[in-house]
């Protein structure tokens, strides 16, 4: 296939618009026509991992994290980002990161390390505002289900679990055309009445031209009117971390136990026990720390993520646990997300996970 369709689906369901703004994330090399007839996955893109693609036959490399966040200046190999670039390029063989994207959507990231520690109802623990707009139009009568069912179809109309939501309120409409007009209804220089049917509905902001297309496919009228507003409104799908509940409360050390064991982790550094029953858990892939507050107003008992430095801990307070596994060890299960997802699109097409350990940190037991 085209790169440019695997990708395509890839944004679909993790849209580059709810990446972070320092983040990288997308087609770092290649083109999007390239012609690709097998993938690697992996959670980071070293140099061993290009080795790997190279040898595998593989003409992409998919990686959670970006190889290049910050401007490249020069390409004379005195970096490992430099090499896994230049040898990329020279290889013809394409990097994608779906990063902070993939960490914030419902589905991603924290919702796998959720599903790995056994965790239920879950749900976003820091939703993101100003990702929502209101779409306000009006349709005659006979032509309103068909409009509607257009921008249903083109993604408008979803909150949280529930779809195609709209408000429709009957009114009449007034507009009179120029001479040169062809109205749908009405005569040109003549003011015309027409009853109509007002629509609501709501849309994420980033698919607002595919929507305003469908609109304009579907209305009839030669000047479609319409009103657009930004919302304030959380989107409750979108967003930093996640907190879920254990079906059976379960001690603190028995815990830690379990999460030592279903996330691989050599070693967990953790602030002081509470000596209290575990039932509200509290997750982020990798540097988390930004959440405590969120995690502590939503009642969790524990918080496992990674990246604490030492005066973070005491910012615990005796208010809740702090679980630091390694930034790897949250995040490593992405690469099987990824996987999952692709092979489900794309049963025919060739995707495999590295075999390669790019944890840059090792430990001395």
């Amino acid at each position: 296939m085209k790169l440019s369709q695997l990708t395509a689906y890839l944004e679909s369901l993790a849209p580059l618009a709810y990446q972070e703004d320092y983040d990288n994330a997308g087609l770092i090399v290649g083109h999007p026509d390239q012609e690709i007839h097998q993938a690697l996955i992996s959670l980071d893109c070293i140099e061993a991992v290009v080795d790997e693609a190279i040898a595998t036959g593989c003409q992409l490399i998919i990686s959670h994290h970006p190889i290049v966040f910050k401007g490249l200046k020069k390409f004379n190999g005195k970096t490992y980002v430099e090499r896994v670039v230049e040898k990329a390029i020279r290889n013809n063989i394409a990097l994608y990161a779906i990063h902070t994207n993939l960490d914030n959507i419902h589905t991603g990231v924290n919702a796998r390390i959720c599903q790995t520690l056994g965790l239920q109802n879950c749900h976003i623990l820091s939703p993101k505002h100003g990702l929502l707009k209101k779409l306000v139009t009006y349709v005659p009568n006979a032509h309103a289900d068909r409009v509607r069912n257009a921008l249903f179809h083109a993604g408008a109309g979803n909150i949280g679990d529930y779809s195609e939501c709209s408000f429709s309120s009957a009114g009449s409409g007034t507009f009179k055309g120029g001479d040169d007009t062809s109205p749908f209804v009405g005569e040109p220089g003549e003011r015309h009445t027409e009853s109509e049917i007002k629509i609501e509905t709501v849309y994420p902001a980033n698919l607002e031209s595919k929507i305003l297309m469908a609109l304009v496919l579907a209305h009839p009228y030669e000047e479609v009117a319409y009103d657009l507003y930004n919302l304030t409104n959380q989107h409750q799908q979108i967003g930093s971390g996640m907190v879920g509940e254990l079906e059976v409360p379960m001690d603190e050390e028995r815990f830690l136990f379990l999460v030592k064991d279903r996330l691989q982790a050599q070693v967990i550094r953790h602030t002081e026990l509470r000596h209290k029953s575990v039932k509200k858990v509290a997750v982020c892939g990798g540097a988390g720390g930004f959440l405590l507050k969120q995690a502590i107003a939503a009642g969790a008992d524990f918080f496992v993520t990674a990246d604490y430095k030492y005066h973070e801990f005491f910012d615990a307070d005796g208010k809740i646990v702090i679980a630091d596994v390694g930034h790897f060890e949250s995040e490593q299960f992405t690469q099987q997300l990824l996987l999952e997802i692709i092979q489900k699109k794309f049963s025919n097409f060739a995707v495999r996970l590295t075999e390669t350990n790019t944890n840059p940190v090792k430990y001395y037991i």
